[in-house]
């Protein structure tokens, strides 16, 4: 496997190949026609080199097989309704054979969870053509789909007094009675999922991750570049043809709903730490509104999040902008929660998200450590100049969209 891949990148086939690959990933967009209009296609174009960008990081810079790192996500990047009440640590594993460390302080984040994965490969994925193959490709080697195999709450860490912590990640559990996170022998890495419940007055937990085998660094191999290259490339694939079929196959032929999903969660590498993720999509048309109720979700913390159609918050988000949370959001007299998307605020009170220019996308509620079911979701389409005129009592007119079940 290791020659292979070192003459793939060394006759230059491995570079060709991933530059023949994102080529091919960026004409996927003209699958979907009359879809997408200009804001769509723009955010596309962006959305893969954030992808690609997140690839290369993960991948390549920090996927060295003797050093591994846990580093955050690449700036404004979101894969599959990424919470802008989250933030994420990845690590890469070459090898899960292996015994690691992760080491740290947990500041004064509320709650984490660690979370190992695994992800079909060939053995050789370094040594081949893959952009030939295009997303057929995928059902041999797709880096986006990702299985959780196991999983450790923060809750269940011991902490000394200052907040460290150390926590054994292997295959068998150690005979010291450490903290241990169980992984398979094909685990190709994981994920630390930090939940604030505000991002004021923070103090981010800092972590660390090390191999115990004591191997010592090394000079790059050809193997690892032919390796990471292949990786990334496919991974921008794979994450792009999953956002791309989400919206054609299924967010989108059923707008301004919303419904929960264990099973589609999961199967996009969340973790079943007692969660609820519902998914759905918004439409709407020039001068409209949509104005969503719901009672106030029974559970720890929640998010209610719009993307775009690539599943990525808006380029608004980082203003506190385009989405709500437990400990952010204005309660109505009854305890429930009203929302309004439109271009501005109609003045009817609630919690106003501006849609950041865009008349339709994906939306998402995460609901964690939950007591009870996800609350109804009830939307209404609205012209926005009616929204102003006669307030809430413009809703009698407009018939109701209801939806929050959950489907499995």
């Amino acid at each position: 496997m290791s020659d292979a891949a070192r003459e793939h990148l060394l006759s230059g086939k491995a570079w060709e190949d991933f530059c023949d690959n994102l080529k091919r990933t960026g004409q996927m967009i003209d699958q979907l026609g009359d879809e997408v209009d200009e804001l769509d296609r723009a955010e596309w174009y962006r959305f893969l080199t954030r992808f690609l960008r997140g690839g290369l990081e993960r991948y390549l810079e920090a996927g060295e097989p003797y050093r591994p790192q846990l580093r955050e996500m690449a700036w404004r990047h979101s894969i599959n309704f990424t919470s802008p009440m989250q933030d994420h640590l990845y690590a890469e594993f070459d090898d899960g054979s292996l015994d690691y460390r992760i080491t740290g302080n947990i500041g004064t984040v509320p709650y984490f969870v660690i979370s190992t994965w695994r992800s079909d490969q060939p053995a050789d994925f370094g040594a081949r053509a893959w952009a030939p193959l295009g997303q057929e490709g995928l059902k041999q080697f797709d880096p986006a789909m990702l299985n959780t195999t196991h999983m450790l709450e923060s809750r269940n860490i011991r902490f000394d007094a200052d907040g460290n912590f150390s926590v054994i990640v292997s295959q068998k559990k150690p005979a010291g009675g450490e903290d241990w996170m169980e992984m398979t022998d094909d685990c190709v890495g994981l994920i630390v999922r930090l939940v604030y419940e505000t991002r004021d007055n923070i103090r981010p937990a800092t972590m660390r991750i090390e191999r115990l085998d004591g191997a010592p660094p090394r000079p790059i191999h050809a193997a690892d570049v032919s390796r990471g290259l292949a990786k990334a490339v496919q991974a921008t694939l794979g994450y792009a043809e999953l956002s791309r079929s989400w919206w054609q196959n299924n967010l989108g032929k059923r707008p301004n709903t919303l419904l929960f999903s264990k099973a589609v969660y999961l199967s996009n590498g969340g973790v079943d730490d007692n969660r609820q993720h519902g998914f759905g999509s918004w439409k709407r048309g020039p001068g409209e509104a949509l104005v969503v109720r719901f009672a106030a979700p029974a559970c720890e913390f929640w998010t209610f999040q719009l993307c775009n159609i690539w599943q990525e918050n808006f380029d608004s988000y980082q203003d506190g902008q385009g989405f709500l949370y437990k400990n952010g959001v204005k309660l109505e007299d009854d305890g429930s929660i009203l929302i309004t998307l439109s271009d501005e605020d109609p003045g009817i009170g609630g919690n106003w998200l501006d849609p950041c220019g865009h008349h339709h996308g994906g939306w998402s509620f995460r609901l964690i450590k939950t007591f009870g079911d996800p609350p109804e979701i009830v939307v209404h389409r609205i012209k926005l100049e009616d929204l102003r005129a006669r307030g809430l009592d413009g809703l009698k007119d407009a018939d109701a969209i209801r939806s929050g079940q959950l489907t499995d």
